[in-house]
């Protein structure tokens, strides 16, 4: 097999899209020739997450390792697109997002300015709303994330798009559990193991609460009226 590992930077993810074409041709792997788009669904999450925990650790071995799975994933899914009508691969996934970039990013692309990253946040928000034609500040939010980071993303996008909606009514906590990240872990953790105790799906009920705020922006948006999720 050519190898590219003495080239330019970049040049092993050439090799690294050889492999998996060799994995997936005839007379490669029988495993990775039956795999499909929604098969490899697990694994895509699987190695997302192993990521996460690389890096939270701070181990910069398993983090390089666990970048390489989750760069398979996206090599294997353009490999199995390069099989379809019609057929797209990794340079139409590559140029994807290398035209996004561009165009998102005017103030080093082009002649705009942005003061600060909060101001690149918004302007970006703006755009991504405008080329997909979303109507709402909560338009496009993966609703099946894990309930915490849906909660915080909804949030984000609602304060950056500067739509008032207020919080659920009767919902107070106690300013100490804001501290410090330790003392509110720990009071999250307090929160799912009472939710427990009295038989609550803790996440199952704050994915109910982030539905019911995503109403409220609707009606919000719609009227120009504050509206509470109650």
């Amino acid at each position: 097999m050519t190898s590219w590992a003495d080239g330019a930077p970049g040049s092993r993810l050439l090799e690294l899209v050889a492999v998996m074409d060799r994995l997936r041709s005839p007379g490669g792997c029988p495993w990775d020739a039956e795999q499909t788009h929604a098969s490899l669904v697990t694994y895509l999450l699987e190695e997302a997450y192993e990521t996460v925990e690389a890096l939270e650790v701070g181990d910069d071995v398993a983090m390089r390792e666990e970048l390489g799975d989750l760069l398979l994933q996206v090599v294997f899914h353009a490999r199995i697109g390069a099989e379809e009508d019609p057929p797209w691969d990794i340079d139409d996934v590559a140029g994807g997002i290398v035209d996004k970039l561009i165009a998102r990013h005017p103030h080093v692309f082009g002649d705009a300015t942005a003061d600060s990253a909060a101001h690149v946040e918004v302007r970006w928000d703006a755009m991504k709303r405008a080329e997909k034609g979303r109507t709402s500040a909560v338009d496009g939010v993966p609703m099946a994330q894990p309930a915490l980071a849906l909660t915080a993303k909804l949030i984000g996008r609602v304060e950056r798009a500067g739509v008032h909606v207020e919080g659920p009514a009767g919902a107070h906590v106690d300013a100490s559990a804001f501290a410090s990240e330790q003392t509110l872990g720990d009071t999250l953790f307090a929160v799912v193991a009472e939710a427990r105790r009295h038989g609550l799906d803790a996440e199952r009920a704050l994915r109910a609460a982030s539905r019911r705020y995503v109403d409220s922006v609707r009606a919000t948006e719609s009227s120009g009226s504050d509206v509470s999720p109650g």
